[in-house]
């Protein structure tokens, strides 16, 4: 197997989607294989590690829109109301704290890939921020092409295509018409940026079988695959 040495460089991916499209998931599942084969592997997770300025988005969320803090589960649902709330002001406010994470975005990208990992992956990135806003409008569009041409672009960036009923059955935050508003606003970035690799939505197992095979045929990892007959029996 290739592992890293002689200078070879960190290699950097991101996974984008709408909640509940199983990113966490998929992040473990090639996290841990890579690692099991003598990578050495880093998640930074873009909320808890990029994002600032965090107390304003939880005023607007909480003390003003009246929406639920927390996670969303099927046993627990909650009701959000932060990024599905769309008005001009609330446009402002994004465009305002996506240019901050964007800066933080760029500082912890280049300080990360100093560290000497052999990948280091993303859970969110950029794009999850840039699928909030109304992309249909030229003056954002024209915003997002800003941002991505100051923000790093990931060696590979995943975009986990998914059933919107499903993905919310799943993680119950936000209305399902959002949800499905939403998935069409990634797909819609995915070709305005046209640097997101789209993962169509297929069973779990299958999902993580498809971003292993694309990892190592993009990353050039020469590291052993999992037999088609593994997953049909593990799917069922």
């Amino acid at each position: 197997m290739d592992k890293r040495g002689g200078g070879r460089r960190t290699v950097f991916v991101s996974f984008s989607g709408i909640d509940g499209a199983g990113k966490s998931t998929q992040i473990e599942g090639l996290a841990r294989h890579l690692t099991q084969e003598g990578l050495r592997v880093h998640v930074v997770r873009f909320w808890d590690d990029i994002a600032r300025l965090k107390e304003i988005r939880e005023t607007s969320g909480h003390k003003i829109f009246k929406g639920d803090n927390g996670i969303g589960t099927p046993s627990e649902p909650i009701h959000r109301r932060d990024k599905n709330v769309q008005s001009g002001i609330m446009t402002c406010v994004r465009l305002f704290l996506y240019f901050v994470d964007a800066v933080s975005t760029r500082l912890a990208v280049n300080k990360t890939l100093r560290c000497g990992y052999d990948l280091v992956i993303f859970d969110r990135y950029t794009y999850d921020e840039l699928a909030n806003l109304n992309l249909g409008n030229p003056i954002i569009r024209g915003y997002v092409r800003m941002i991505m041409s100051f923000v790093p672009r990931p060696d590979v960036s995943y975009l986990l295509d998914a059933d919107p009923v499903q993905a919310r059955a799943r993680k119950p935050e936000y209305p399902l018409k959002f949800v499905r508003t939403n998935r069409e606003a990634y797909l819609k970035l995915a070709y305005l940026v046209g640097s997101l690799t789209v993962i169509r939505a297929m069973h779990v197992r299958e999902v993580e079988a498809e971003v292993i095979r694309h990892a190592v045929r993009e990353l050039s990892y020469e590291v052993v695959d999992y037999p088609p007959d593994k997953w049909a029996v593990e799917g069922q």
